[in-house]
């Protein structure tokens, strides 16, 4: 493990600014969360920073719809997402929005550099027009069956099946996502960022920064010339507009990664520093938890922007799969997904959910599913019947034989620290490889060995009160272990278990 302090910039994909957060979203959150606390425990700094995605037609709409400015929709919206994020301990350095003048700035400086670099050019498309809405039709805005897998009803410019990227106009069987018309193509002026200038950059820079199961995927892409991408949308539109083009806005997939930096700027500059610390600077190191649904944007479209900019890219992506329900896809419109503010409603303890998530997480890129019976189950029989019980029969003891006094332990004590010691340090290892799953698993296998350990030498029966005290004050010592362990995935629990332990443990029990 390097011991040398780090500087570390971590973010998480932004939230659209135009609904709740879903358990689907939290997965990556909470993982992100997970890995961010354990840096900072120890001794590294590290930031974590995201933002509302504010911008868009949808957006726009939405607020027309309810009878408010775009700007309001947002504002009510970040503090919603705000308030959620809160409530499961997800601890931002700073959560923002990408409508904020900060990102404005970035904006307008980047596409200068793109400008002045060469790599921006004007071609005249043909789009698709909705003439019962009367408008252009943004990516969003139309559904349609995957020009590459033939999956059906997907977005117009992302595949969620196969992650290919394209425009509008390829999408088969095309209709407007608003009122169910079919579009008609219409012809505008607009703005392309040449990706193909980066193709050599990007070719090496794949090979170290995204996940070895999928780079094959990229390799195939690499056989087609990549194409230039579309970063202007035409009026009515919610976003930056374009300096000097008249009624054309930057793309929502153009400002919303580039809040990353504004997110991050905002923070430095309170505290008197500069965003190239971070985003010029190789000293430090740069992450990005995303979902696979926007690989293709993370690891083409935006180190070639950043390049074009002379920023540094990112050191890694730490990209994630998708979270089911019971078995099934998630789905608002099919009633079969939970919001994040209703799991809050429900009066669960948040930190279940993240114990929960926490066993099923790692850094491969697979589909996980939340299981409501098997959530029941594994709280109840791990979290509860063997982590919090080990503490709840040792120290109730401890208080009625030895005055809540911990004293030293025996051989087959010391025995039992020892070995959870030795797991407690292998999860630091499992941290910093994202494999939160085998953190959950080793620490309930401590919990177990401790619980057998106290059924073994029934400490009740025991007379003699060192002898009994030596038992008691093992297990305690243990669930110490386990609760430090797991404080980056169970902050709250660790606080409240710290508290407990602080009024027990007027000696340390020793190994020696």
């Amino acid at each position: 493990m390097n011991k040398k302090k780090r500087k570390i910039l971590v973010t998480a994909a932004l939230p659209y600014a135009n609904g709740e957060l879903h358990m689907g979203h939290l997965t990556e959150y909470l993982q992100a969360d997970f890995w961010v606390r354990y840096q900072r425990m120890h001794g590294h700094e590290c930031l974590y920073f995201s933002a509302d995605d504010a911008h868009g037609t949808p957006i726009m709409l939405s607020a027309k719809k309810r009878g408010l400015s775009s700007e309001a929709l947002i504002t009510e919206q970040k503090k919603l997402h705000e308030q959620d994020f809160a409530g499961f301990l997800i601890n931002f350095t700073h959560f923002s929005s990408t409508h904020s003048q900060k990102n404005r700035e970035f904006c307008e400086k980047i596409f200068h550099a793109m400008q002045e670099g060469g790599h921006i050019s004007e071609k005249r498309i043909r789009q698709s027009y909705c003439e019962n809405c009367n408008m252009f039709l943004p990516d969003r805005l139309i559904r349609g069956t995957c020009p590459y897998c033939k999956t059906k009803d997907q977005y117009g410019d992302v595949c969620e099946s196969c992650s290919r990227t394209y425009s509008p106009s390829e999408l088969l069987d095309p209709s407007c996502a608003t009122c169910g018309h079919i579009p008609v193509m219409k012809e505008s002026d607009h703005l392309f960022f040449e990706l193909s200038h980066f193709e050599d950059f990007l070719k090496d820079w794949i090979n170290e920064r995204i996940p070895e199961e999928i780079t094959h995927q990229f390799k195939e892409w690499f056989q087609e010339r990549l194409k230039a991408w579309n970063i202007s949308r035409d009026t009515p539109y919610f976003g930056f507009p374009i300096p000097n083009f008249p009624e054309k806005y930057f793309y929502v997939w153009m400002d919303a990664p580039i809040g990353y930096i504004a997110c991050s700027q905002e923070w430095l500059a309170q505290q008197g520093r500069s965003y190239e610390e971070f985003w010029k600077s190789e000293d430090s190191e740069l992450y990005h938890f995303i979902g696979k649904d926007i690989v293709y944007f993370h690891a083409l479209f935006w180190p070639a922007t950043l390049k074009a900019a002379g920023l540094r890219t990112p050191t890694k992506l730490f990209v994630h799969g998708f979270l089911t329900l019971n078995g099934q896809k998630m789905s608002k419109s099919r009633g079969h997904s939970i919001s994040a503010p209703g799991y809050l409603q429900s009066g669960i303890p948040p930190e279940y959910l993240r114990y929960y998530f926490a066993g099923k997480l790692s850094p491969k890129i697979i589909d996980f599913d939340l299981n409501l019976e098997e959530f029941k189950n594994r709280i109840n029989a791990e979290l509860v019947g063997k982590i919090s019980n080990l503490a709840s029969r040792s120290i109730s003891m401890l208080h009625k034989r030895c005055l809540g006094i911990v004293g030293s332990c025996d051989a087959d004590g010391k025995a039992l620290l020892g070995n959870a010691l030795s797991q407690s340090e292998a999860c630091m290892e499992y941290y910093e490889a994202r494999e939160f799953h085998k953190v959950s698993s080793s620490m309930r296998k401590t919990a177990e060995n401790a619980n057998r350990y106290f059924d073994e030498k029934s400490p009740w029966g025991i007379e003699d009160p060192e002898s009994c005290q030596a038992v008691l004050s093992a297990a305690i010592e243990v669930f110490r272990i386990i609760v430090i362990t797991l404080a980056p995935i169970m902050p709250f629990y660790a606080q409240h278990a710290s508290y407990i332990l602080s009024e027990t443990e007027t000696n340390t029990p020793s190994l020696s």
